[in-house]
């Protein structure tokens, strides 16, 4: 049965050179309108998150939350999707060092993006900050993850960083730590304190 995973997998087959009749196709069948450009997966199981967290099925409403393996690749995600291919409606998230990215990309797509949203520096700090860092702390030790924090804070290089950025760091020191917190962190927030990036791209699509 054909979903929006597979339309996924699909565009990003077409954008690593393969043919791109199933993306069509596939676009048609599941009658999708929207495409949020993200950097990688710990981006998207967040954005994922954040929907279900507020009660919406973003598949289900033709939003295809999209991966691309680095923002270095929106130039070639928005020329698929854009005006010249598909044709479906561009938005995205991205940190604030690959806004030049995006903005050239797009331009040169003729995609003008319904709504850019950039956090200040990633994702993960805009949740930190958020949630506050004991709150993350006490999420981390939920997890299990407390032996491993505590370990990863004692090492040279993390003296004389921020609380903010040593948990930024963690995240990002084991494969799969960051696609599982970004779900974490998310569902631990109170709706009113959604950082703005989250809350503009959700209200957006």
């Amino acid at each position: 049965m054909a979903d929006m995973a597979s339309f996924r997998d699909a565009v990003t087959a077409w954008a690593a050179g393969g043919p791109g009749d199933r993306a069509r196709d596939l676009a048609g069948r599941l009658s999708v309108r929207t495409a949020v450009l993200l950097e990688g997966p710990s981006d998207t199981a967040a954005v994922d998150a954040l929907a279900a967290h507020h009660g919406r099925d973003l598949a289900a409403e033709g939003v295809c939350v999209l991966a691309m393996g680095g923002a270095m690749s929106v130039g070639r995600f928005a020329g698929l999707l854009g005006p010249s291919g598909l044709d479906l409606r561009l938005t995205g998230l991205c940190d604030e060092r690959e806004r030049g990215y995006y903005v050239r990309a797009l331009d040169r797509a003729n995609a003008s993006p319904h709504g850019l949203f950039v956090c200040t520096a990633d994702l993960e700090d805009e949740l930190i900050r958020a949630l506050g860092e004991e709150r993350v702390a006490e999420l981390i030790e939920a997890e299990g993850d407390l032996r491993p924090l505590q370990t990863f804070l004692r090492q040279p290089a993390q003296q004389g960083r921020t609380a903010r950025q040593q948990l930024r760091r963690f995240f990002g020191t084991k494969k799969g730590r960051k696609i599982h917190y970004g779900r974490v962190l998310v569902e631990a927030l109170d709706p009113a304190r959604t950082p703005a990036p989250l809350a503009g791209l959700l209200a957006g699509v």
